[in-house]
């Protein structure tokens, strides 16, 4: 079993945020199930949740390949993909108040039940941050409302590039001053943790097996030989002795 013993040199951890942190799916469905009903509106709201977050990586895709353009941020492709998907479901009498309503609601995404605790224990002996796509301003909201304890805020608008780019990891090592040795990456995605692992950052993972429900395939259970394991961020934050 891997503890603190075993990573002296950790001083900052790192974490994923959608799915990792925060469950995106049930929160997503849940906020649109209950506005949808008071606004009078009948829609497959799963569905279009589902097809939400499978346009999120082809929307980062975009801005790789076209850097003449300038970096986006995530609220804004949030906002583009909902707008196609919108139209492609046929939803009618959407406003513009409407479109932003549900494009900030992942904003209001819930954590995991382990996630306040765990990072309020963690936050003992470590600095702690988002490592995430979502932009500062969504991951600020997103922070105070869920009462998520960071002692920083690290969006991909501050390196202007969007994980698994080396500049996401390595720029936030650099942004902390630290060496990528003395900083830890926690997510829920192997594919994450990889990359991290590949540029020199230590690695743990906790599995959300329930992130994408159903349409779950990959990610049940850790496929590298990370640093630290562990089932919730309570044994996280047990582990690196807090």
């Amino acid at each position: 079993m891997t503890t603190k013993a075993d990573t002296p040199a950790v001083k900052a951890l790192l974490f994923d945020i959608f799915g990792t942190v925060v469950d995106w799916r049930g929160s997503l469905i849940a906020d649109l199930t209950q506005w949808s009903a008071k606004r009078g509106l009948s829609a497959d709201w799963t569905t279009l949740v589902d097809a939400w977050r499978q346009a999120y990586v082809p929307s980062m895709n975009e801005v790789r390949k076209n850097p003449e353009r300038g970096f986006v941020i995530l609220d804004t492709l949030h906002r583009q993909s909902l707008e196609r998907l919108v139209a492609e479901f046929g939803i009618q009498g959407l406003s513009d108040a409407d479109l932003h309503y549900m494009t900030m609601g992942w904003r209001r995404l819930k954590p995991w039940s382990d996630v306040v605790e765990g990072l309020t224990r963690l936050k003992r002996n470590y600095i702690l941050s988002p490592l995430s796509n979502g932009n500062v301003a969504l991951l600020t909201n997103l922070a105070k409302t869920a009462g998520l304890p960071f002692d920083l805020i690290i969006g991909g608008d501050i390196s202007r590039h969007y994980k698994p780019d080396p500049e996401t990891y390595l720029g936030a090592a650099k942004l902390l001053c630290l060496a990528p040795g003395e900083v830890m990456l926690v997510a829920a995605h192997n594919n994450d943790l990889a990359a991290a692992q590949a540029l020199g950052l230590k690695t743990g993972f906790v599995a959300r097996p329930t992130e994408y429900g159903p349409l779950q395939v990959r990610d049940f259970e850790p496929n590298g030989a990370w640093d630290v394991v562990a089932r919730d961020f309570g044994e996280l934050a047990a582990r690196l002795g807090c």
